[in-house]
């Protein structure tokens, strides 16, 4: 059999939306903080994958019959996850760690999405370049912000770290150093725009062990940032974690004010079939919460077993 190689593809996606909110005394437009439902309440807000391809040997005229046939990721998430979509709006996209394989699909190209929570997983990478900056620990102060708002979705502390690191500006710029090209952030931070080529390239960051390590993120700022999406509280495990197990998640959910619609996100990482994957879906327009969150379950493993399957 002739070994398969793993074709190069990026793929992002989004979709724009425009949304108004309340302003509150700390200057941010409002989604929703975590709520008995699992919706988020009012917030002040700032909220394909590409393949890594073994190159092919050098090798003779006489190598051409030997050649490995390109796989299409790509082709194959997307066969995957059409059906699961419908006419929803959405954006997959999936990276296996221990291959370097990448598939992604999105139903309009070129457009980003609103972050909602999942940018609380950035204000935190952000943070923690902020203090490696600074050659310090995080404060006490720092510490709990960040626990609750990952770990409980809070809101009140999201908007703080923000101001820490110094606003949306100084998000961008550290978006810039995690590699991320296509997300723009917001002073009411839920209001981020990203895609999900994007979040894979933050989980990338976030989970790079081995020869990836060398990122911007220190080790003992991985593991801080893993162990968090580690403890997300049981109500919120949703999302990606329907595509594997011992999943690592941030999720994000937000009712857009002009059309009632929801904004349904999750991005993480999990273990399926022996490999690990790092999974971002993003989607809006939906009619209720649990309808977008079915979806975004549905489509995170239909895209993560169409990878394990196509490799």
């Amino acid at each position: 059999m002739p070994r398969l190689r793993i074709r190069r593809s990026v793929m992002s996606a989004s979709v724009t939306a425009i949304v108004v909110l309340a302003g509150t005394a700390a200057g941010g437009a409002y989604l929703t903080s975590h709520a008995a439902d699992g919706a988020d309440d009012p917030v002040a807000s700032v909220a394909s994958a590409s393949s890594r391809a073994p190159s092919a040997g050098a090798g003779t005229p006489s190598a051409t019959a030997s050649e490995e046939p390109e796989v299409d990721y790509d082709a194959a998430v997307a066969a995957a996850v059409r059906p699961v979509a419908g006419g929803a709006r959405l954006s997959v996209a999936v990276l296996d760690t221990r291959s370097g394989a990448s598939g992604a699909y999105e139903s309009t190209a070129g457009q980003t999405f609103d972050t909602a929570s999942i940018v609380k997983v950035d204000i935190l990478a952000a943070l923690l370049l902020t203090a490696q900056d600074e050659g310090r620990e995080l404060t006490a102060s720092e510490r709990a912000s960040a626990a609750t708002m990952i770990e409980n979705s809070d809101n009140a502390s999201a908007t703080r770290l923000l101001q820490v690191v110094g606003g949306e500006s100084a998000l961008d710029a550290a978006n810039e150093r995690l590699g991320l090209t296509g997300t723009t952030a917001s002073h009411a931070w839920g209001l981020t725009l990203t895609t999900a080529a994007d979040q894979v390239k933050l989980l990338e960051a976030v989970f790079a062990e081995g020869s990836d390590a060398s990122g911007p993120l220190s080790a003992d700022s991985r593991a801080y940032v893993q162990k968090l999406m580690g403890q997300v509280e049981a109500d919120q495990r949703w999302g990606v974690s329907a595509a594997g197990t011992d999943a690592l998640l941030k999720n994000g959910w937000m009712p857009r004010t002009t059309t009632g619609l929801w904004d349904i996100n999750s991005v993480g990482r999990v273990e399926s079939g022996g490999g690990t994957y790092l999974v971002a879906v993003l989607s809006d327009g939906h009619a209720t919460q649990q309808a977008g969150i079915s979806l975004v379950e549905a489509a995170a493993k239909a895209a993560v077993d169409a990878v394990a399957s196509a490799g």
